[in-house]
């Protein structure tokens, strides 16, 4: 035996990556599959710009399957989960929805998720869909089974039985429409019902990250597969990873684990509409975020143009005078504006639109300025 046979033998395997049901499909198309929180993804089709464009012009559609999926019911469901979140979740009606986060006692963000209010069944149970981020599945299915009262409340996690397709973009709708058996339009952003398409029944959520009008579809996978077949036939342009990130960031859309984690807070975040501060319901990390709001942040998010090609990219060094004052969490050259754009880290005085920084990209100070987010918005969702 050779020592690299030896080698083989003593290291571990590594862990081997799940596939969503859509895999097939990914790989008919010649989509280019690459890791992403522990699951083989497409990160790009024809292209990352060519589909990000798509979903801004027309309609794209993404294979979500991998995020995380809990379906909760239980007759105090709501007042349980309002000691979790620092949104107030009575205020929701049957077919609404609630983009919140997570707290840990210190007020760090463990995930952000949304939270759709489905109504009471005919035994008196609340039933609520969620959906949570693919990297923090394990971690907040743990987190919510150790917090709720299990006697009370029933968890099911439908994160690998179930599909989940957005279709994003000014045409989403009217592409989607033919397809199903309820007017999508009567559907108001952050609503969402169950019905069906093609037939099959379906959950139906108005809510994206993308920027752009659309819906977010959960179904079985069979369905899911046949309504991917029909979306591509109706001229639907598949999208990856590549585009998706481009679109959130555009529309200044934090991703966990690289703007927010457990070590930020919403207040730094920009996220301080999600609090709200005469919600009567004590919640995990709130005494945090009083004592916060009151001696003041010491970061905020703030969004960045650069001044030229040079992109900035995470954990570079955001510069003011020289002098390293914050850091890079998302940055690419967005498609839309065709400028190089950020997000990023700094105190609050060097925080106002106008404020001029720079970012250390290989050794060089390249300026930047720091301007108002979202940096796109889309005409159909202007108010």
């Amino acid at each position: 035996m050779t020592d690299s046979d030896l080698a083989a033998e003593l290291l571990p395997e590594p862990p081997r990556l799940s596939r969503t049901p859509l895999h097939p499909l990914h790989l008919e198309l010649k989509s280019r599959i690459v890791p992403f929180s522990g699951w083989e993804m497409p990160v790009q089709y024809g292209g990352i710009s060519l589909e990000h464009q798509a979903v801004r012009q027309q309609a794209g559609m993404f294979d979500i399957s991998h995020m995380g999926k809990f379906r909760l019911s239980g007759v105090d469901l709501i007042e349980q989960l309002q000691r979790l979140v620092p949104s107030d979740l009575s205020r929701l009606q049957p077919g609404q929805a609630q983009y919140t986060v997570l707290l840990n006692p210190d007020g760090g963000i463990l995930d952000d998720l949304i939270i759709y209010f489905q109504g009471t069944n005919a035994v008196g149970e609340q039933q609520i869909t969620t959906i949570v981020n693919a990297a923090t599945t394990v971690k907040d299915l743990a987190w919510l089974t150790a917090q709720l009262h299990g006697n009370t409340v029933k968890l099911v996690d439908l994160s690998l039985t179930q599909a989940l397709i957005a279709v994003q973009g000014p045409a989403a709708i009217a592409t989607l429409q033919p397809l199903a058996s309820l007017d999508l339009r009567s559907i108001p952003r952050f609503g969402h019902t169950q019905g069906k398409l093609l037939d099959r029944p379906a959950f139906l959520a108005r809510t994206g990250y993308t920027g752009e009008d659309g819906f977010e579809i959960m179904l079985d996978p069979d369905s899911a597969t046949e309504l991917w077949r029909s979306l591509l036939a109706a001229g639907v342009v598949p999208c990856g990873l590549g585009a998706r990130d481009t679109l959130r960031l555009e529309a200044a859309m934090a991703l966990y684990g690289q703007d927010i984690d457990e070590t930020i807070t919403p207040l730094e975040a920009g996220l301080g509409w999600l609090v709200h501060w005469d919600k009567a319901t004590d919640y995990i990390g709130r005494s945090a975020l009083q004592q916060q709001k009151q001696a003041g942040v010491q970061k905020r998010l703030v969004g960045l143009q650069m001044q030229g090609r040079h992109i900035a990219r995470h954990h570079y060094p955001v510069l003011a005078q020289g002098e390293t004052v914050g850091m890079v969490t998302s940055g690419t050259l967005s498609p839309t504006l065709g400028q190089a754009i950020a997000l990023a880290y700094v105190p609050p005085a060097l925080s106002k639109p106008g404020q001029a920084l720079a970012v250390e990209i290989r050794g060089k100070a390249c300026a930047a300025i720091v301007v108002k987010r979202p940096f796109y918005k889309s005409p159909d969702l202007q108010s």
